[in-house]
């Protein structure tokens, strides 16, 4: 059989569920401030990868913040490098929540549970799982494919992707696109109707700290420069306001192609065009894309007062906003607006909103990786509405799009177990994943 055609050995699939299992029983919790070791994790990765052939470079900002990069050569030296990227961290974990211990990596009836089984752990056991496959059979990508096994990302970045980025670009040279998390997983809006949204853009960071100044004082007194009263103004103004419709052109794609599969005539391109009415048309499919019609912006923090009967001079609080492509001065102005004179915001972290073609031919190769492998699925652009370490690499010019393929029951929902109680993922969607990657690295 010819090379680009090979399907994965069935070692891979084997040790793509042994990979996630373990790399899941290495706590990476990144609780935020530099709470985090990544470290075991970076090593694990990188002793697979050297026992395939691979060299691994363990890369660190801080001590035991560690990251793995690696470069497989392609066939082709002309060609573009491709960037394969996952984060080794995790957001933290009850145990006292959870069916099984969010760090077993038990797998139980076909499925493998613990925190990282879909955020991202999964991903990055598949992309190790297939290299290591080309190397048993000496198999050799077209381009160069870079891989990058990072820390940090569930925080600043600072110390994984943002911090290769900036000190380590040479690892990277020839890249000009990327792939990673949170894209060609099914979706199932209804029944005999399977989606695999690909993503082709991500919303923009504004963390935001805003801080209200007033008169301190006893409680008992009356206090028209309450910081209190001022700050809780400003939230319930912020946390209430509505904001207007920005469609991008990735948006715009997306309802278009959900559109015309409930067979709804529609001009997407329309200034007219009515977006709420037709997301209520498009019934649970909508959720792919309601989050990324508008800017947002959600309260999440307070910090005020240390003492019931005593007036704080100061008062603070924490938002957390995304910004679409084109929208970011629309959402400062508005932050201006919505504050108000008493009190004043800055950015806690920002980082870009982001858009990728979705009329190209490495899209077109994605759509067509998956479909090969779920031919009655239908491939649908879409925008993340968080974000990933896709935004640290678009400063050296790389181009992202998510890209982690599972094929998941219809029961099985994918969006709530990100970040949530009992993440897991079937065994038979880890061997999709592989499947879809090794055929669209390899045709890449």
């Amino acid at each position: 059989m010819a090379e680009e055609v090979r399907s994965p050995d069935t070692t891979a699939l084997d040790e793509v569920v042994t990979f996630t299992s373990e790399l899941i029983r290495i706590d990476t919790t990144n609780r935020g401030g530099g709470d985090c070791r990544e470290r075991p994790a970076a090593e694990y990765v990188a002793e697979r990868l050297a026992d395939a052939g691979i060299e691994p470079t363990l890369l660190e900002r801080t001590p035991g913040r560690t990251n793995v990069v690696a470069r497989i050569p392609g066939t082709d030296p002309s060609a573009e490098a491709l960037l394969v990227h996952g984060h080794l961290d995790v957001v933290p974990a009850d145990p006292a929540e959870w069916t099984v211990h969010p760090f077993s990596g038990e797998v139980r009836d076909g499925v493998v549970w613990g925190r990282g089984a879909v955020d991202m752990k999964n991903m990055d056991a598949m992309v190790l799982a297939v290299v290591r496959s080309w190397a048993r059979q000496g198999i050799r990508p077209r381009r160069d494919i870079v891989l990058a096994y990072t820390a940090d990302e569930e925080a600043s970045a600072e110390d994984g992707s943002g911090f290769l980025a900036d000190r380590h670009a040479a690892l990277f040279e020839g890249c000009t696109e990327g792939i990673s998390e949170s894209g060609a997983f099914s979706f199932h809006p209804q029944p005999g109707t399977t989606l695999y949204p690909i993503a082709a853009g991500e919303r923009g960071t504004a963390w935001l700290k805003l801080t209200a100044h007033g008169r301190a004082g006893h409680g008992s007194k009356v206090n028209a420069e309450n910081a209190v009263t001022r700050l809780a103004t400003a939230v319930a103004r912020i946390g209430t306001h509505t904001w207007p419709v920005r469609l991008t052109t990735t948006v715009r794609a997306a309802l278009k192609e959900l559109a015309a599969l409930h067979g709804i005539d529609v001009d997407t391109s329309a200034r007219d065009l009515d977006v709420d009415l037709l997301l209520d048309k498009l019934g649970p499919a909508a959720a792919l894309v309601e989050p990324t019609v508008r800017n947002s912006a959600n309260p999440t923090m307070l910090e005020a007062g240390y003492k019931v009967n005593v007036i704080p001079g100061q008062a603070v609080a924490y938002i957390d906003g995304r910004m679409l492509p084109g929208a970011e001065e629309e959402f400062a102005a508005t932050m201006d607006e919505l504050t108000g004179p008493d009190v004043e915001w800055e950015f806690h972290h920002r980082e870009v909103p982001l858009e990728a073609p979705v009329d190209s031919p490495t899209f077109a190769k994605l759509r067509a990786a998956v479909e090969r492998f779920d031919p009655a699925g239908h491939v649908v652009p879409f925008t993340m509405s968080g974000g990933t370490d896709a935004k640290q690499f678009s400063r050296l010019g790389i181009t992202g799009y998510g890209f982690s393929p599972l094929r998941l029951p219809p029961d099985l929902d994918y969006g709530a177990l990100f970040h949530g109680v009992d993440e897991r993922v079937p065994v038979d969607a880890l061997h999709f994943g592989v499947r879809v990657l090794d055929h669209y690295l390899k045709s890449a």
